[in-house]
């Protein structure tokens, strides 16, 4: 009897092909063909958004404001995997409706690229991908995975917006706790005066980090800790409200500690502390507080809405099915035709003139520009820019920066951040909004804590005259759209504050000096 000998993998066989081919023993046979159509859409997607992903991507490594969305994609894969056994008893069939948020995800990437609006084209980038596996894998996957899937929308960075609103309520936070711990102390906007120091909530203080940290880690766990939908929503107020009073405490503590110890203790501690070691600690105390009332296990976690078999509703919507193939054809008809479109909308751009001046205004003089604190405002990309200084027969000074672009793309946005009339690197410290202007965005900036300024921002595109960046980038999305070349203009009127001079009264007298300023823009712009 011979002993039969175990057989050996021939050497010519290299070990990639079989891990490959073990990953795909793995995968059930009816996912193979869907899953193979799912990767080319994804590739084709990401070929399309590629800048897009590029700039999240360094936004997540780069600004720590983000980092924690480095984790996200980790998180998504484990929740898939965490219901794989479900997954695998459902055959993925193409739903044709899915084309239809496939093609809204596109349009909002597309007028987000026209408009160079960053935050409207890496929405569109993420929800093209998510809209790609409902239409390719069908109604049964994306509800089975619903959670995941919606997961995805914490890719897209975001937060920014809510700065100067979160700088406020700290400094309010801070003002009341100082005043309660018996320390005299004066606020103006975000500036805090006390008898150590002047202190600025500055936007680095805000707390934006740790309060989009926070609710992307407090919708994980109120999805996989509860399963009442009212401790889920406790749970959630929670998240919010926590690190925003979590950090007035850790701002007030800094000015409590500079009254004994020095401000450059206080800034030595407020350095070491305030990091991730104090979002560990605030995450810490909910779960924590909140740990008692956990109903549900993270290890039990299966597919989304097992028994949704049994709703007539969707028995009827997953019949709206499409063969694979043509669904992939489908998909790249789709990009293809916003990628032209995108191409020929790149190209337009108004017609402006090769030169501008300042215009002459009734009852004011052009006078020499001697700010005693320098501002320049910020208009990156624009084809022109002035600035000057008027005075009025009665001595009031109003200084006018203007500035015209062919267009709005990246790079060359007049509502991008850190545009406009405050500068975040210059010696210019945004304090608080200021009264309402019409049609303008009003807001107060400080210098060096004594020098004062008011600045009134207004855009104007075709007949759109506002002060809202968001109405702007929406008029600039239906001019790309519709290729429609229309130039824009940033207008900022501002006044400093010079022995008690009153700022508000030079703008108003200034406004009304000029007439309508739409019209008056246009006739800077030449296009009167």
């Amino acid at each position: 009897m011979t002993q039969a000998k175990p057989t050996a993998m021939p050497l010519d066989i290299p070990v990639s092909n079989v891990l490959a081919e073990h990953l795909t023993v793995r995968i059930p046979l009816h996912w193979r063909n869907s899953l193979l159509r799912l990767a080319l859409a994804a590739v084709a997607i990401l070929a399309l958004t590629y800048r897009d992903w590029l700039a999240m991507f360094d936004q997540w490594w780069n600004i720590s404001t983000y980092n924690h969305i480095l984790l996200v994609p980790l998180i998504i894969g484990w929740l898939v995997y965490a219901r794989r056994d479900g997954l695998a008893t459902i055959n993925p069939q193409a739903w044709w409706p899915g084309l239809l948020p496939l093609a809204g995800a596109l349009l909002l990437w597309l007028l987000g690229t026209m408009a160079g609006v960053n935050s409207a084209s890496q929405l569109g980038a993420v929800l093209a991908l998510q809209s790609a596996i409902i239409a390719v894998l069908g109604a049964r996957v994306a509800v089975a995975s619903l959670f995941p899937l919606a997961y995805m929308i914490f890719l897209v960075p975001f937060g920014e917006e809510l700065v100067p609103s979160l700088q406020m309520i700290t400094a309010k936070l801070v003002i009341w706790l100082t005043e309660w711990s018996g320390i005299p102390a004066i606020i103006d906007g975000v500036f805090i005066d006390t008898p150590a120091g002047l202190f600025e909530v500055a936007e680095a203080c805000s707390g934006v980090k740790f309060l989009v940290a926070m609710v992307a880690l407090g919708v994980l766990v109120a999805y996989t800790c509860f399963k009442q939908w009212g401790r889920r929503a406790a749970f959630m107020a929670g998240a919010i409200a926590l690190p925003i009073l979590a950090n007035g405490v850790r701002a007030w503590g800094t000015i409590y500690i500079a009254q004994s110890q020095g401000i450059e203790f206080a800034e030595g501690f407020d350095h070491v502390f305030y990091g991730w070691v104090f979002f560990a600690l605030v995450v810490g105390a909910l779960l924590a507080v909140s740990w008692r009332w956990f109903d549900r296990d993270p290890e039990d976690i299966g597919v989304d809405f097992p028994n949704i078999d049994e709703r007539k509703w969707f028995q009827i919507v997953d019949r709206w099915t499409i063969g694979i193939n043509k669904m992939a054809v489908s998909v790249f008809v789709l990009l293809a035709s916003v990628a032209i479109w995108n191409a020929m909308a790149s190209r337009v751009e108004a017609s402006i003139p090769t030169e501008i001046v300042m215009p002459m205004v009734s009852g004011w003089t052009l006078v020499d520009y001697t700010p005693v604190v320098t501002w320049k405002p910020k208009a990156s990309g624009a084809d022109h820019r002035l600035l000057g200084r008027y005075r009025s027969e009665s001595g009031r000074e109003v200084d006018v920066f203007f500035a015209l672009y062919a267009a709005q793309e990246e790079g060359r946005e007049a509502s991008a951040f850190g545009e406009g009339a405050f500068d975040p690197s210059s010696d210019w410290r945004w304090l608080e909004p200021a009264s309402t202007v019409p049609y303008a965005k009003a807001d107060y900036l400080l210098a060096y804590g004594q020098h004062k300024r008011l600045v009134a921002t207004t855009y104007r595109v075709g007949d759109l005259l506002t002060g809202s960046a968001i109405k702007l980038k929406l008029a600039n999305m239906r001019d790309r759209l519709l290729l429609n070349p229309a130039p824009t203009m940033m207008l900022v009127l501002s006044a400093e504050q010079k022995d008690g001079g009153d700022m508000e009264a030079s703008l108003n007298d200034f406004r009304k000096s000029i007439g309508d300023e739409g019209e008056w823009m246009d006739r800077i712009a030449a296009l009167r």
